[in-house]
């Protein structure tokens, strides 16, 4: 009886569905967090009659086909690059980015890393880094004694050095876009990797045709949605009890030829 182990792919299946809408739901307040969406696929048939197949007498074609599928399996787990709403801090290191693009930071190896949090600061060299340290790429030194710090929509940091009445440009903050967002690779820590799915980056000014403007003093929110997640969950844990209520089923069925062998 094959309902048994199709029913356990399903149970598999929503199980992992679960995990994403949980993983969702814990960091519904992660600044720049992307919610995923599992994927899933259904498995090889079992083909008893292909359809074509010739009938009895071999004048005509069976017009379908008997065929039983063999279950579900995951195919992949999107996260979906969706805007998220921006939140007012008042901070002058927070950047928010308001549209397409990515901040490019430093990896621990050196290679280039890409994140949506606009969580900065400076470290103890005056330059701007994420709240794990990772320094940010085109690297930017903010002098001690700068007295303000504005960065405009279009990426240019400047500062006002002691009482100097002038603002004057200290660096030039850029952005990375992808072809294909969806492919690269998370990290955690709010970091992602190029990968060869998502393609190379395509770096650029903020404000440019196809990049997002900066927003200082805004940190751009999760974009998981409560009430969705809750609803998908519901769905989820229900799918889940019907394929639990087909095990039990498929083994009552077993238990009434067991009785009747015997």
């Amino acid at each position: 009886m094959r309902a048994l182990s199709i029913a356990a792919t399903g149970m598999s299946a929503q199980q992992t569905n679960v995990e994403v809408i949980a993983n969702n739901v814990a960091n519904i307040n992660t600044t720049g967090f992307k919610r995923a969406r599992a994927e899933f696929t259904d498995l090889l048939y079992q083909t008893e009659r292909a359809a074509g197949t010739p009938t009895r007498g071999g004048e005509e074609q069976v017009p379908e086909s008997l065929a039983v599928g063999l279950g579900v399996r995951p195919a992949a787990i999107r996260n979906l690059h969706m805007q998220g709403t921006l939140a007012r801090t008042a901070n002058k290191f927070d950047l928010a980015l308001n549209g397409r693009g990515w901040f490019q930071v430093a990896g621990d190896s050196g290679e280039t890393l890409y994140t949506r949090a606009g969580a900065f600061n400076k470290s103890a060299t005056g330059q701007l880094v994420t709240v794990d340290g990772n320094v940010v790429i085109p690297e930017i030194a903010i002098p001690d004694n700068a007295s303000d710090v504005v960065i405009n929509n279009a990426g240019q940091v400047l500062v006002r050095v002691d009482t100097n009445p002038n603002l004057q440009v200290v660096g030039q903050l850029t952005l990375a876009n992808f072809a294909n967002e969806a492919g690269l690779d998370p990290l955690g820590g709010n970091l992602y990797r190029e990968t060869t799915a998502s393609g190379a980056p395509i770096t650029g000014v903020p404000g440019e045709a196809g990049f997002a403007n900066i927003q200082q003093g805004y940190l751009e929110n999760s974009n998981v949605d409560p009430v969705k997640e809750i609803t998908e969950l519901i769905a989820a844990q229900r799918a889940y009890e019907m394929n639990s209520k087909v095990i039990q089923a498929a083994d009552d069925m077993y238990g009434v030829i067991a009785k009747g062998i015997r």
